[in-house]
């Protein structure tokens, strides 16, 4: 499809590791749109379903700033949100070195729930979304490897205080499901929202870089 015919994808999210997904299988959004949401959970609220309105509300504000913006009308939106969560406790992105440790320490030696809900739509098109599961189970962690894992920083805004992609690898002992779920983008689910709205994903695929042997 020619670029002037694709409609133009706006990924709603500031995450370096959802961009990197994207470009994984070829896909190069045209606008990154960071949104800024009050991602408090709701009294109650499940983890699954928390996931799930997140994603829903990122796309809605994106498609609300698009129609600001006369080069951007008919833009699709992209949003995802992930959520960590112990049974029906849900884990904070951690901020401070408190919460980091008080989630690692909780999921130390223990399976826990990663729900990724992606969610995709425009000004001329409903929003439709997907929400996949993954479980995690990591090893016991010591308290030398814990605090160690909190000077690095890596976990920063990361939900659960980990990134599995990074040095919390190493903490996994298991995993069943989508490893691109826990790292913030089912990518096979979000293909199938992109390609159901007629966006041409396979476009980007036409020179594939072949791995050496």
């Amino acid at each position: 499809m020619p670029d002037a015919l694709r409609p133009k994808l706006v990924l709603a999210s500031a995450s370096p590791r959802r961009l990197g997904l994207l470009q994984q299988v070829g896909i190069e959004p045209d606008v990154l749109k960071p949104t800024d949401l009050d991602e408090t959970p709701k009294k109650s609220e499940l983890p699954r379903s928390l996931a799930t309105r997140l994603a829903a509300e990122k796309v809605a504000a994106g498609i609300a700033w698009t129609k600001q913006d006369a080069d951007l009308a008919g833009s699709l939106v992209l949003a995802a949100d992930t959520v960590v969560a112990v049974g029906r406790r849900i884990l904070p992105k951690a901020e401070t070195i408190d919460e980091a440790v008080a989630c690692l320490r909780l999921l130390s030696g223990r399976s826990h729930r990663v729900w990724t809900g992606v969610a995709l739509g425009s000004d001329k098109l409903s929003v439709r979304s997907r929400l996949v599961e993954a479980r995690v189970r990591f090893k016991r962690l010591s308290a030398d490897e814990i605090d160690a894992y909190v000077a690095c920083g890596e976990w920063r805004g990361k939900a659960g205080a980990y990134a599995v992609q990074g040095i919390a690898g190493s903490f996994v002992v298991k995993i069943v499901g989508s490893y691109t779920t826990i790292v913030g983008l089912p990518l096979s689910e979000t293909v199938g929202l992109l390609e159901a709205a007629g966006y041409p994903v396979r476009a980007g695929w036409s020179s594939p870089i072949v791995a050496s042997a």
